[in-house]
């Protein structure tokens, strides 16, 4: 199989069979995704499915950590698609600079990084090397809609 910097970020979903859902619009006074030069920063995206429902409640009480890194994927799918649409096509990705993952944690949860790596191989899966970047996982009191988790990302992306 050639290697993933070897074909398109397009072409990639496709071989990994995978949809990005219609993006959202934002929910209150903010942009959901503002570009500055050639950087692209894309507002906290939580896990919401195509069919607008998302999974709620604290990680390692209500929730799995299986199911948690599920919904870190998601809410990166959700991310590629608000930057799809930003940008046009997501081919014009140079490289994901930074992951801010937001973990609902129950207390004395600590596995936060693990539920991020469900959204940072999903950019390694789809970018390849581009997709690797720095990252913050933290553990949150809570997240709106009591949702599991919200990321939020840095791009740099071509003129």
């Amino acid at each position: 199989m050639p290697s993933t910097n070897a074909i398109s970020a397009e072409q990639r979903l496709r071989e990994l069979n995978l949809t990005l859902p219609d993006p959202a619009p934002a929910q209150g006074l903010y942009e959901d995704a503002l570009r500055d030069g050639d950087l692209v920063y894309l507002s906290g995206k939580g896990p919401r499915r195509a069919d607008g429902t998302r999974r709620s409640g604290k990680v390692g009480a209500d929730v799995s950590l299986e199911e948690a890194i599920e919904d870190a994927r998601i809410a990166g799918l959700n991310l590629l698609a608000a930057l799809r649409r930003e940008i046009g096509s997501l081919d014009r990705v140079e490289r994901v600079v930074k992951v801010l993952g937001m973990v609902n944690g129950a207390p004395g949860f600590g596995d936060h990084p693990k539920v991020i790596d469900g959204c940072s191989r999903l950019m390694i899966d789809v970018f390849g090397e581009k997709g690797r970047h720095a990252r913050s996982a933290v553990g949150m009191g809570g997240l709106p809609g009591n949702m599991t988790v919200e990321i939020e990302m840095i791009v740099r992306v071509a003129p």
